[in-house]
């Protein structure tokens, strides 16, 4: 089941001669040392940490060691197999059906079945987890004709490509007998978890750390896993994350802990590497969301003005310190194969700006500006909240008066995805593998109200969301990629929201880590092959 040559290329190929570098010395070269303590930055502490509830990196990073999906991403295109070890999809598209793993058993000692999947895909994931309620939501049923086979029967046909795609991010099995009878929202489970993974989870401490151990029972060839344990170090400071790695106290931070400007001068301490692999399944974009209730934002002149007054090479080059990339629109460069150069696009022309602003009818008043907007930055990225900043002046450039509006994280979802209360804000939405995944939902219309990280903008164009649906349903893969090449086209044109770069995240190590930055989601997959030297 591969992807495309192109794609494969471009995961396996894209700075790879520059990145190895940067990996462990030796690394490639060495034999395996089993045993050893993993001590690791994290900066986030989730209510649930069940991945089969809430898709979301902060929950993989620690999750992903325990709970198992069917399938994980590899450099080659190809998905490495997990719990599932082969998959078909029918003609009709109604149907898929997995082979599942022989000899695995749950933590508590208990036998991985077909029955573990059915309950995880039709009471978790087509019901109430953030991205599986898009993707699976016309899931009837899962037949399980023996303990080995699951059989996904769908209302109407669904891609197997889509299918394919959503595997690494969205198919966390849980265990049945664990969950079924019980309230599954509030489950203990839900951070007390039992999975089938190569890590046991056994404590957390809040405000100090979480702790795996070693599963002596693992399912994985070669006695993997090598590592005994891995501790999270709860370290929201940034500034923490930095003195610890020069202290030798931790051995690895992920999702770029570390201040960017940090990093330069991280790179001339020898025990430590600076690894930009690893993340390319998970690309990040960094959004000007707008609401389309407010008459000026409405106008599509003025969304047009507003793009051409950021300069992307700003953003890129000062925001990001280089470790970032201009955006076209809705699928970034390493969507391979459905992303499309061949789009509009808004080169930096505050001149240009000022001239669509004109002709919408909102000239420059007395005082110099045009209209006042409320501009709130997400609050989990640095990178966010610099956008913020950046923006408010380049807006006041072109005469548009914007006030920063600062929340926590719960405030900043509540404003803008439940009360709308908000005309421009910074997001950072999340690219996994396929466009409708995580992407569409941010410009269908017609989604209910409070939905986080969807179209909550006020825009419904029914141009658009007759692309998506159609795409959604659409069997053939040409035709797919040719419907979604279709709607970057769209997005771009009509800019119901703007996209302004995408990202990465970087990767600080000890020297002394091995087999890190293996996949295009090692941060948030299971680690069992990854070995410390002693």
């Amino acid at each position: 089941m591969p992807f495309p040559l192109s794609r494969r290329a471009l995961l396996s190929g894209v700075g790879a001669a520059a990145m190895l570098g940067s990996l462990p010395r030796g690394a490639r070269a060495q034999t395996p040392v089993k045993g050893g303590t993993l001590t690791v930055a994290a900066d986030t502490e989730p209510r649930n940490l069940n991945p089969a509830l809430v898709a979301s990196n902060g929950v993989f990073y620690v999750a992903s060691k325990v709970i198992e999906p069917l399938a994980e991403m590899a450099y080659d295109g190809k998905l490495t197999p997990v719990l599932a070890t082969a998959w078909q999809g029918s003609d009709d598209g109604k149907t898929v059906t997995f082979t599942l793993r022989d000899g695995v058993t749950w933590h508590d000692g208990q036998p991985f079945t077909s029955a573990d999947v059915a309950f995880s895909a039709t009471e978790l994931w087509s019901k109430r987890q953030n991205l599986g309620r898009v993707v699976f939501k016309d899931l009837q049923a899962v037949d399980t004709p023996d303990d080995r086979t699951a059989v996904f029967r769908f209302a109407t046909p669904i891609p197997l490509q889509l299918v394919e795609n959503a595997l690494p991010a969205l198919t966390a099995v849980v265990p049945r007998h664990l969950y079924e009878g019980a309230d599954i929202d509030s489950n203990p489970h839900n951070e007390q978890l039992v999975g089938t993974g190569p890590f046991l989870y056994r404590e957390h401490k809040p405000g100090e750390y979480y702790l795996l151990e070693r599963n002596p029972s693992y399912w994985g060839q070669g006695g993997l896993p090598y590592l005994d344990r891995i501790v999270y170090r709860v370290l929201p400071d940034r500034g923490a994350v930095v003195a610890a790695h020069e202290a030798g106290e931790i051995q690895l931070s992920a999702f770029s802990a570390v201040p960017l400007e940090e990093l330069e001068r991280l790179k001339g301490i020898p025990e430590l590497a600076v690894v930009r692999k690893g993340y390319e399944g998970i690309t990040y974009q960094l959004t000007v969301e707008i609401n389309h209730r407010r008459k000026e934002l409405a106008d599509v002149r003025v969304r047009r003005a507003i793009a051409h007054a950021i300069d992307q090479g700003y953003v890129v080059d000062t925001i990001f310190r280089g470790y970032a990339a201009a955006a076209t629109g809705p699928v970034p460069k390493t969507g391979v194969p459905f992303y499309t150069p061949d789009v509009a696009t808004y080169p930096f022309d505050p001149k240009k700006a000022e001239a669509l602003l004109d002709e919408a009818g909102y000239p420059r008043q007395d005082g110099g500006m045009r209209f006042a907007v409320n501009l709130l930055p997400a609050p989990w990225f640095e990178q966010t909240r610099q956008m913020g900043d950046y923006l408010r002046q380049a807006l006041r450039a072109v005469g548009i008066d914007a006030t920063l509006v600062t929340n926590d994280d719960a405030g900043h979802l509540k404003a803008v995805y439940t009360d709308h209360a908000f005309d421009l804000a910074i997001g950072s939405p999340v690219y996994r593998n396929d466009p409708a995944i995580s992407t569409t939902i941010l410009y269908r219309g017609g989604l209910p109200d409070g939905v986080p990280f969807s179209n909550q903008y006020g825009y419904d164009d029914p141009a658009m969301n007759d692309l998506i649906d159609r795409a959604a349903v659409e069997l053939d893969r040409g035709k797919r990629i040719d419907l979604y090449q279709q709607f970057q086209s769209r997005a771009a044109d009509q800019l119901p929201l703007i996209v302004a770069a995408e990202f990465t995240f970087i990767t600080v190590a000890s020297r002394r880590l091995h087999n890190i930055a293996t996949n295009p989601r090692w941060a948030t997959s299971s680690w069992a092959d990854t070995w410390l030297e002693g």
